[in-house]
């Protein structure tokens, strides 16, 4: 019988150059996209949150009914965390609170955390800081207990006002404050203005449980605009 001899399979065409660009085009599409993902990926070690709204300062933050106290005091915490370390609240999705400052975007930062998105509403947040008035500051214009600070703005003599913003601090579920580097958190609604520590209406000051305090001082609030129906203070 005779040897066979060896088959040899015929050479492989190189690829069209314009296959390799379309080959080259689509899996670095696919890499990028991936990239994408991965770096625009939620971060998990908080919970969900949104910016309902934003006026000057004031920041008010949703976040949904489900979530946990302990979930909002590590979102606060997180907060406290990026003003400590960078004073930068953009990875935050906070803009610049005194943009006035290239050096220093966010001097001051007055953060409130609710559940119910209505009270987020920028309409909804100007109604509460109309208002706004404070007192029990310092010498120098500033107000040594930042959560003072907080239960001050939205102060008012006119009775519906007075309701609305009142049922707006006990909406929240917890705040954050923010000057210079130093901050200051809470679970709870924010503190009624009108309430002692120790005498007036104590269970509503025990709903408010300190995270952390850094002893942070913030600005005095601007004072409320006049009344239509009452003439301006002298």
């Amino acid at each position: 019988m005779g040897s066979r001899l060896p088959s040899t399979a015929p050479p492989r065409a190189p690829l069209d150059p314009v296959v390799k660009i379309g080959l080259t085009v689509l899996i670095g599409g696919f890499a990028l996209i991936a990239a994408g993902m991965f770096l625009s990926r939620p971060d998990r070690t908080i919970p969900p949150y949104s910016i309902g709204a934003q006026d000057g300062v004031v920041v008010a933050v949703h976040v949904p009914p489900s979530t946990s106290d302990p979930a909002i005091a590590t979102l606060l915490r997180r907060f406290r965390d990026v003003g400590v370390t960078a004073g930068d609240f953009r990875s935050m999705k906070v803009r610049p609170t005194t943009p006035d400052d290239p050096r220093a975007l966010y001097r001051h930062v007055i953060l409130y955390v609710f559940s119910d998105p209505d009270r987020t509403r920028p309409d909804v947040l100007h109604r509460y800081l109309t208002g706004q008035a404070g007192d029990g500051t310092d010498d120098d214009g500033t107000v040594s207990d930042p959560a003072t600070a907080a239960t001050e703005v939205g102060d008012t003599t006119d009775d519906g006002d007075a309701a609305f913003r009142q049922a707006w601090r006990r909406a929240a579920r917890g705040g954050f404050l923010y000057t210079r580097g130093r901050a200051k958190g809470w679970l709870g609604p924010i503190p009624d203005p009108d309430s002692a520590p120790d005498t007036a209406r104590p269970g509503r000051r025990r709903s408010m449980r300190v995270l952390f305090d850094d002893g942070a001082v913030f600005p005095r609030p601007p004072s409320p605009a006049p009344h239509p129906d009452r003439p301006p203070s002298p």
